[in-house]
């Protein structure tokens, strides 16, 4: 049995595996099976840790498209487990990962999930780190406490789609109109969106919805007008804004913020997932626009080594969506 059979078999029991981290996923965006692989220690026969690994080019780790988070998972521990334990057990874990990839892959550059808090085994080995920022809502159960947290600005707009547009949200919208809504907002903001980013975009939307884990929301205003749209996808322990955006000639309609509240809504009241990830962003506009939503400001890191100009390449290459 090869490590990526084992990791399937993780997949289909472990819960704690990460959305982006798991075998369905990693064949989709990395086109196909053949265009990852994963790292495993084993103790005592069972799987401890794993390390998913898209390799776009031979010797070389990158991020795939429309994936917010990878880098090592490990097999939670007891209760009664010490927390220098446990750090301590990560970090060797970490340092067999490491002996690997640096073997076979002297390019790395991987987004950790945020739940990774220790990259001090990568940085003993010369790796480099960046901190990026996602936004979350640890708690869903109380969508008026949700409601209250956000900025009056956010709460104005989406009673102004509603009220003054009147924006009607619709679940269920198709891929087409979600990639033509993502085309025309990367068009203002000067940047291309290419047939290959459409493609695979659309190519998730069917696979999330076949498998009962996303959907798409779409704001309308009375002429049927498509103003904005919102991709999210879920699993249990979190759902997460995949893609989406607004049409420039509607933009004052404030129908993407109401698309992302009827959003929210769904995965709370359908009990989807317990928390929401906005993903987050570098970008000023983009990250006040998740900052007013009243999510919590949570850092995760960038770990890289490697011959920079490369990784850059590889970078913005694969990664112009995320």
């Amino acid at each position: 049995m090869t490590n990526k059979d084992k990791y399937r078999t993780l997949c289909q029991t472990e819960p704690s595996i990460p959305l982006f981290s798991r075998d369905w996923w990693l064949d989709a965006v990395c086109g196909g099976e053949n265009g990852w692989d994963v790292l495993l220690v084993e103790e005592d026969g069972r799987v401890a840790a794993a390390l998913p690994l898209y390799i776009p080019y031979k010797g070389v780790v990158a991020m795939p498209l429309y994936t917010q988070t990878m880098g090592p998972w490990f097999a939670p521990a007891s209760e009664a487990t010490k927390y220098a334990t446990e750090l301590g057990r990560r970090q060797a874990f970490c340092k067999t990962f490491i002996k690997t990839l640096q073997n076979d892959y002297p390019h790395f550059l991987q987004n950790f999930h945020y739940g990774i808090t220790d990259w001090l085994p990568f940085y003993w080995e010369g790796y480099q780190q960046t901190t990026r920022y996602t936004y979350l809502f640890q708690d869903l159960s109380n969508l008026d406490a949700v409601w209250k947290g956000m900025s009056q600005h956010t709460r104005r707009n989406i009673t102004r789609a509603k009220e003054k547009y009147a924006i009607t949200v619709k679940k269920g919208i198709s891929a087409a109109e979600l990639v033509k809504v993502c085309a025309k907002t990367f068009a203002r903001q000067g940047v291309p969106f290419r047939a290959t980013y459409a493609r695979l975009l659309e190519q998730l939307v069917v696979l999330c919805r076949n498998r009962g884990q996303g959907d798409v929301w779409g704001g309308y205003d009375q002429e049927g007008h498509l103003c904005a749209a919102v991709f999210v996808v879920w699993q249990e322990s979190s759902a997460y804004y995949l893609a989406g955006g607004g049409d420039p000639l509607y933009r004052d309609s404030s129908a993407h913020s109401f698309a992302m509240w009827e959003a929210i809504c769904h995965v709370s009241l359908s009990g989807k997932s317990r928390q929401f990830d906005f993903e987050g962003s570098m970008l000023p506009g983009v990250e006040r626009f998740f900052r007013e939503f009243g999510a919590t400001q949570m850092p995760y890191f960038t770990v890289s080594k490697g011959e920079l100009s490369l990784l850059r390449r590889v970078w913005y290459k694969l990664n112009r969506l995320v």
